[in-house]
């Protein structure tokens, strides 16, 4: 039988990620040659692969990376099977070689057959497969171009990557406030002018019926209803919809006694209090019209503004979920 010594499984190990025992065996049935023991552990690899394919891989690590020019940035997930691994150092290690790889290409078909190392990323993830037991796969490849490009990791679990229209001053911190506030608040689309009207016609119905429903129940209850809004979206607020708010604004300040003289003070909190009742789905889903995590009092669009000529160009948002 071949002698295999310490320093050869040592090298397997270092080229490989794979136990000393399975190294060892690996290289014992190769007879010592170690492209030979490599294959081994690959068709390990495929064979486990192969029976855990049904398997869900929910758990992993999401990477962001951002080349040395801040003009391109990549967000991908690495999935596996368990939150053990997906917070092991070395399954870390891997997806962070993988996010860097990822940044040089155009696509996850392209990024999947890559080169890591002498094999494609997509043999390196069955070979991994067999070295760590698990099912690996990228789940998600996204990736932004744009004047200037930054990034945001949150505790390994989601990624955002932001485009801006030109490199300004402090566009290192404007970047990374807008890539907290995408990954932290989950936007869809920049802006409620994005949306189709279809889609807002069908959602305003959801959502009236749903507070609908919530309405018989705390009716029975006894319980204060809620708001049942006539608009979700600034979309939908023409200038005859406003012009009608404010009437109503109007009508409901004369009842209550209030001097005329004193409206002008008055009606902007009211139209503004209307604008923010009756544009939810822009709140929840729309990039700029989100409040700012760091000063609810703004607007993310109005933050941008702060910073002079400068727009968001993109944004992407990946998590494990």
């Amino acid at each position: 039988m071949t002698k295999i010594t310490a320093a050869e499984v040592n090298k397997l190990r270092q080229a490989t990620g794979a136990g000393m025992m399975d190294c060892k065996k690996a290289l014992v049935e190769a007879e010592g040659d170690f492209d030979n023991a490599i294959d081994n552990l690959r068709k390990k690899g495929q064979k486990v692969a192969a029976n855990r394919a049904d398997r869900d891989s929910s758990e992993g690590a999401a990477v962001a990376k951002i080349n040395t020019d801040n003009t391109v940035g990549v967000a991908i997930v690495l999935g596996c099977e368990t939150d053990f691994v997906g917070k092991n150092e070395n399954f870390l290690a891997l997806a962070s070689q993988f996010g860097d790889i990822a940044l040089r290409q155009d696509s996850k078909e392209a990024f999947l057959a890559a080169d890591f190392g002498g094999m494609t990323v997509a043999e390196k993830l069955i070979e991994q497969t067999g070295v760590i037991g698990e099912k690996l796969d990228i789940k998600v490849f996204e990736k932004v171009e744009a004047p200037y490009v930054g990034s945001y990791v949150h505790i390994n679990k989601i990624a955002a990557i932001v485009g801006l229209s030109s490199k300004i001053d402090n566009a290192a911190v404007l970047v990374k406030d807008l890539a907290m506030q995408v990954a932290s608040m989950g936007a869809k689309t920049l802006s409620y002018k994005d949306f189709d009207p279809e889609f807002i016609a069908s959602e305003t119905e959801a959502r009236i019926a749903v507070i609908e429903k919530d309405n018989i129940e705390l009716g029975r209850l006894g319980k204060t209803l809620k708001n049942i809004p006539q608009y979700i979206s600034m979309a939908q607020l023409t200038h005859d919809a406003l012009a009608q708010a404010e009437e109503a604004a109007k009508a409901e300040l004369k009842a209550e006694g209030k001097p005329e003289q004193i409206w002008d003070k008055i009606l902007p909190g009211k139209m503004e209090r209307f604008i923010s009742d009756n544009t939810t789905l822009d709140q929840e889903q729309c990039l700029l019209d989100q409040n700012f995590i760091k000063d609810d009092k703004l607007r993310v669009a109005k933050y941008v503004a702060s910073y002079g000529e400068v727009n968001i160009t993109e944004f992407k948002r990946v998590s494990l979920g």
